[in-house]
């Protein structure tokens, strides 16, 4: 199967690129540039993929950015909150729409490249917070891109069932590159250690009983308070 991966060099679209190229489709990668704060993440996507020799684009859609406020990942006075995702406030870094962007994109690079699939790599422990990651969204736009051109592309998420712990696992067990991952959403020089997402990673990897080689910031906080759900206010 030939594949367009949308890739932002994060824990999870790392281990979805390992996993099909482990399963033997010919990849490339999509990186989108929409003006977030931790554009960090788009300089390790592109390292990874010349790790691995598969092509990568970054499709450059900062214009858009305007059109994209009222994020903490877009709007720079909004600061990204700190805790759980389960915590209401990790709703400011809802990027408006962003997923769909990104998958319209995708499914036009596919269509004009004659490829079958688009893939991403939303998991089974995405929270209810990112409307854009829930089934009935995937299943509304697997319908959509099957329709947009004569050439079918189809919306390939092989990770639907699994926790981002189990994630951990399977990379392990694909060699990938943990230490070469971005994930903070702060965009800060090492990833810091609160907001959800690096909360999500460090959760994960304890979990998962694999060792995780990031680096976080002094600050950051403790895995005990991170598995107790008594993080500070």
């Amino acid at each position: 199967m030939q594949t367009i991966v949308i890739f932002s060099g994060g824990l999870d679209s790392t281990v979805l690129l390992y996993h099909l190229l482990d399963e033997g489709h010919t990849v490339k990668t999509l990186c989108v540039d929409y003006g977030q704060r931790h554009r960090t993440e788009i300089v390790h996507a592109e390292a990874i993929a010349r790790d691995v020799n598969v092509p990568f684009q970054v499709a450059d859609l900062r214009s858009l950015s305007p059109l994209l406020q009222g994020s903490s990942l877009t709007t720079g006075t909004i600061d990204v909150p700190d805790g759980h995702y389960a915590e209401d406030t990790m709703k400011a870094t809802v990027v408006p729409n962003r997923n769909m962007l990104m998958l319209a994109v995708a499914t036009a690079w596919a269509i004009s490249t004659q490829f079958d699939s688009v893939a991403y790599a939303a998991h089974g422990g995405d929270h209810a917070i990112y409307p854009d990651c829930r089934a009935a969204f995937t299943a509304a736009m697997n319908t959509a891109m099957g329709l947009a051109d004569w050439h079918k592309v189809a919306l390939h998420r092989p990770f639907v069932e699994r926790t981002k712990s189990e994630l951990v696992t399977l990379g392990a067990q694909l060699q990938v590159p943990f230490a070469k991952t971005w994930s903070c959403y702060k965009g800060t020089a090492v990833h810091c250690g609160r907001c959800g997402t690096c909360v999500e990673r460090r959760e994960a990897f304890h979990l998962a009983g694999v060792p995780d080689p990031t680096a976080y910031a002094a600050d950051a906080f403790p895995i005990e308070a991170i598995l107790n759900k008594e993080l500070p206010g």
